[in-house]
């Protein structure tokens, strides 16, 4: 019999713990369509960048993405204003969105992949190659935009996509499911995939082993980029202006998401359906700490918190424990202890 996985068992009883208390605690609110649809239009663009940061973390050799939302802000701004140098928004809504989320894209993947050949190419330690890169892109944005917020409107398509919805679920949140299930697919089922787990599991076996590792290891921060890019198209769909210093705390949120998913600091083990389970839950305590009337001091406590316990919980592997004993008490030919 397959085993559990610990971590998604976890998750899902979280997200079972949390829709009860909020249920019950709200009188029923918290579980109506209007609040569960706003939740899920406010996971995307956090849940793409924490994927970033899982992929990063998947690469091993301490490798985490730090320029993720400035990433982000960068594609909004730079796109922004490329966009609206062409195509004026009220007279070419559909032109101005179409350049503006590819010109998103590239931006990400362009920033990505400059922080992958930095690692793989001159050595660099990515924390603190991307802590470097993260000061960098946020400098260029000011640069561009003067340090004021630009202004990308609303035109239909893009506003569609931050604020629209299809049979009842947001756009941008089925765009987040379409994105996470076919990585989730590539890192599951392609040499992509064992390849990069591999690298992070274990630098020498696969420094030994003859594939391009400095190639994996740009690939992947180069998705990170990309993953960065759609979350700031994203986050411009949702908001009529971007700027520089947007999301100032989404980097702790996107690192407190891909360790609660149960991604290994270390490298070589990460899987992309826990990291959406993840965000859901995040977003579920924000939403309830709402409705109970904590201040964002206390929420900010909170997610600290909720940091140092999931550290503590995937280094102690409980959740493998709890998993060992769901899959014993499940299956009939168990041995007794």
């Amino acid at each position: 019999m397959r085993k559990l996985d610990g971590n998604f068992v976890l998750l899902v009883t979280l997200i079972v713990v949390l829709l009860t208390v909020g249920g019950l605690l709200s009188g029923g609110t918290y579980l109506s369509l209007f609040n569960l649809q706003s939740m899920a239009n406010q996971v995307p663009e956090l849940g793409l960048l924490a994927i970033g940061v899982m992929l990063a973390m998947c690469a091993g050799n301490g490798g985490i993405d730090l320029s993720g939302i400035a990433m982000a802000n960068l594609a909004g701004v730079a796109s922004g204003l490329f966009a609206l140098h062409f195509f004026p928004v009220a007279e070419a809504p559909v032109a101005f969105t179409i350049t503006f989320i590819l010109g998103c894209a590239v931006v990400g993947l362009i920033g990505g992949t400059l922080n992958g050949l930095i690692i793989s190419r001159l050595g660099i330690t990515p924390i603190l190659c991307t802590l470097g890169t993260q000061m960098f892109f946020t400098g260029v944005t000011v640069v561009l935009s003067g340090g004021r917020a630009v202004r990308i409107g609303a035109p239909g398509p893009l506003y569609e996509l931050g604020n629209g919805y299809v049979f009842g679920i947001p756009w941008s949140f089925m765009l987040f499911i379409v994105t996470a299930t076919i990585l989730g697919v590539v890192l599951r089922y392609t040499p992509y995939g064992v390849k990069l787990m591999m690298t992070g599991a274990n630098q020498r076996a696969a420094k030994f082993s003859g594939f391009a590792r400095t190639r994996i290891v740009t690939v992947t921060y180069a998705l990170s980029g990309l993953l960065a890019g759609l979350s700031g198209a994203i986050i411009a769909a949702r908001n009529v202006n971007v700027k520089w210093d947007y999301g100032t705390t989404y980097l702790l949120i996107a690192i407190l998401i891909a360790v609660m998913a149960g991604v290994k600091p270390d490298g070589g083990y990460g899987r992309v359906i826990n990291v959406v389970l993840s965000a859901i839950i995040l977003q579920l305590m924000s939403s309830l700490l709402n409705f109970i009337g904590l201040s964002n001091f206390v929420r900010d406590l909170a997610w600290g918190a909720l940091l140092l316990f999931f550290l503590f919980v995937n280094r102690f592997t409980l959740v493998e424990h709890f998993a060992d004993l769901l899959s014993s008490r499940r299956s009939p030919h168990a041995p007794k202890p």
